[in-house]
């Protein structure tokens, strides 16, 4: 009877450490999967819908103000009334706003302390993002043999706009508003802040020192 009893506890322990170890697993796991949630999101999501919602905002900016100079609500009989003038404004008018939302809202805690050469560098990104809309248009127009509206608007208005826009993001995640940058107001504060904690903790080595020497006279 005690042998019975014996084996039935050591079953039941076995048992036991048996099923908690997928439980500590999961656990873990479950942690795991939520870091890198945590950080998919701080380091990227957060500023992709940022990005993407001042992008849409952004496109209506330039759409707006192309119809109003094309219909001529600004005037006639003017050059910014021509296609390629109303597309100049009103991009233009696009690049100031999409640089300013996302300098402000997008990447605000990334933002650079000389705006004006962080613009040229969000200008230069959005010519390169054009670019490669225009590249696309020209592959599948010119090389191609793809010559209907419809394929143009493919071209340009879904995949190459689509690759222009990955390339912008990325561009101004990891460059102009990239963490490494050294004018980056959140580096300068950090840096600020280190050495303030530095003269800090000196003052204190100091007042440390001379009440050890008090205490030895």
């Amino acid at each position: 009877m005690k042998r019975r009893h014996a084996d039935k506890l050591l079953f039941d322990v076995s048992s036991t450490r048996r099923s908690s170890v997928p439980t500590v697993t999961g656990v873990h796991l479950l942690s795991h999967v939520r870091r890198l949630s945590s950080r998919l999101w701080h380091g990227l999501m957060k500023y992709a819908l940022k990005f993407g919602v001042v992008g849409i905002i952004g496109v209506a900016i330039d759409v707006g103000i192309f119809n109003m100079l094309r219909v001529g609500v600004f005037g006639h009989e003017h050059w910014l009334q021509s296609p390629v003038g109303a597309k100049i404004v009103s991009v233009s008018f696009a690049i100031v706003f999409n640089w300013a939302g996302n300098r402000y809202w997008t990447f605000r805690d990334r933002r650079r302390k000389h705006a004006f050469r962080e613009f040229l560098e969000y200008a230069a990104v959005s010519v390169g993002g054009l670019l490669i809309a225009l590249a696309c248009l020209w592959t599948s127009h010119y090389a191609l043999g793809y010559q209907t509206l419809l394929a143009d608007n493919i071209a340009s208005n879904v995949i190459g706009l689509g690759l222009g826009t990955i390339f912008r993001f990325a561009l101004y995640r990891y460059w102009v508003w990239g963490h490494h940058r050294a004018d980056g107001l959140h580096n300068i504060t950090e840096a600020r802040d280190a050495v303030e904690a530095a003269a800090v903790a000196d003052s204190l080595d100091d007042v440390v020192e001379d009440s050890a020497r008090a205490d030895q006279k």
